[in-house]
C-alpha cells in the first residue's frame, strides 16, 4: 500500500523519495540518505509493519532528524505505542503524527481513508500530503490533538470492518446451504443496488463469488492483522459492551482449527448425560458415524 500511496503522492506534483529494504523499490540506500535528500523541514511517512519494524525505524529517525522536523506512523500501529514515540521524538524537538490509512490496493485509484491524531500544527504540516491522498469527496479527519487518536479510530473502524465481514460470510454460508436459492452471486449482486446492506465490502465480496461462486479454490482459514485484538482489549478496558466484533474475532480464530477441541469437549459431555451421539473420525474413503452405529 506504501508504494501505491508513494505513486499517487507523485501523480498529484509531490516530490517524494523513498526508502525499502528491497533495493529495486527503493530511491535511494538507506534511511541516513532519504534524510538527507529531503529539504528542510523533513516530514518523514514510516509504513512499515506495525510493532517493532515501526518502533525500529522511528527510533533510527530520532537520531537522523532535528528540531522541527516531523514524523508520520501511517501504519497499523497500537495506538498506546504513539504517546511513547511522540514523547521520544518531541525530546529532541521532532513533531509526531499517528495516521490510520484504509483504503487497500484500491486506493491508488480511489484515495485513502485518513484518520490523524496530532498537535494541529504537526498536522498542517502534512495537509497537503492528507489532501493528495484522500478521496476528492472526503474522507480525511483529525481525530483529536493527542499521540494515538487517529490509530484508535483506525483500530475501531477495522474492529466494524471484521464484524460486517463476518455478518456478510455468514449470510452467505447460509444461502449456499439451503438448496432453495438457485444463484447465491446473483442475490448479493442484487443487494449491492438499494438496499440498506450495500457497501464495498459486498461489492468485494459479490466480485469474489462470482469469480469463484463456491468458493472451492480457498481454504476457509482467516488470519487478523491485530487490530480486532485491540478493539476488544479496549472494549474491555473501558467497559463497553462489544458483542458482535467479539464474536466475529473469536470466529477468526475457529477458522484456524481442524476440529476444534472446545466442540471435542461439548460432545463428551452431551454423552455422558444425556447418551448423545458422538461422531467418530471418518475412515480413509468413508464417512463420519455415530460411535457404535
Amino acid at each position: 500500500m506504501g508504494g501505491n500511496m508513494r505513486t499517487r503522492l507523485r501523480n498529484a506534483g509531490h516530490t517524494v523519495v523513498g526508502y525499502d529494504r528491497n533495493p529495486d523499490l527503493a530511491d535511494v540506500p538507506d534511511l541516513a540518505a532519504m534524510v538527507e535528500a529531503l529539504p528542510a523541514p523533513k516530514v518523514v511517512w514510516v509504513m512499515v509493519p506495525a510493532g517493532d519494524p515501526t518502533r525500529s525505524t522511528i527510533a533510527e529517525l530520532r537520531e537522523l532528524l532535528g528540531e522541527g522536523d516531523l514524523v508520520v506512523d501511517g501504519g497499523n500501529s497500537k495506538y498506546t505505542d504513539d504517546a511513547v514515540n511522540a514523547a521520544s521524538l518531541a525530546e529532541k524537538g521532532i513533531g509526531f503524527v499517528d495516521c490510520g490509512v484504509s483504503g487497500g490496493v484500491w486506493g491508488l485509484e480511489n484515495g485513502y481513508a485518513l484518520m490523524c491524531g496530532g498537535a494541529p500544527d504537526d498536522v498542517a504540516k502534512v495537509q497537503p500530503a492528507f489532501d493528495s491522498l484522500k478521496p476528492d469527496d472526503g474522507g480525511f479527519v483529525h481525530a483529536g490533538p493527542t499521540p494515538g487518536a487517529g490509530h484508535f479510530a483506525k483500530m475501531v473502524h477495522n474492529g466494524i470492518e471484521y464484524a460486517m465481514m463476518q455478518a456478510y460470510a455468514e449470510g452467505w454460508e447460509l444461502l449456499e446451504k439451503v438448496d432453495l436459492v438457485e444463484n447465491v452471486p446473483d442475490v448479493f449482486d442484487s443487494w449491492r443496488h438499494g438496499t440498506v446492506i450495500r457497501s464495498w465490502l459486498l461489492d468485494l465480496l459479490t466480485e469474489a463469488i462470482q469469480d469463484d461462486q463456491h468458493l472451492d479454490k480457498l481454504r476457509g482459514y482467516a488470519d487478523d492483522s491485530g487490530e480486532g485484538r485491540w478493539t476488544v482489549e479496549a472494549a474491555i478496558d473501558n467497559a463497553v459492551p462489544m458483542h458482535v466484533i467479539a464474536s466475529s474475532l473469536f470466529a477468526r480464530f475457529t477458522s484456524r482449527q481442524d476440529d476444534s477441541p472446545a466442540m471435542k469437549a461439548i460432545a463428551a459431555m452431551r454423552n455422558q448425560f444425556g447418551g448423545h451421539a458422538v461422531h467418530t473420525e471418518p475412515p480413509p474413503g468413508g464417512e463420519a458415524n455415530p460411535a457404535g452405529a
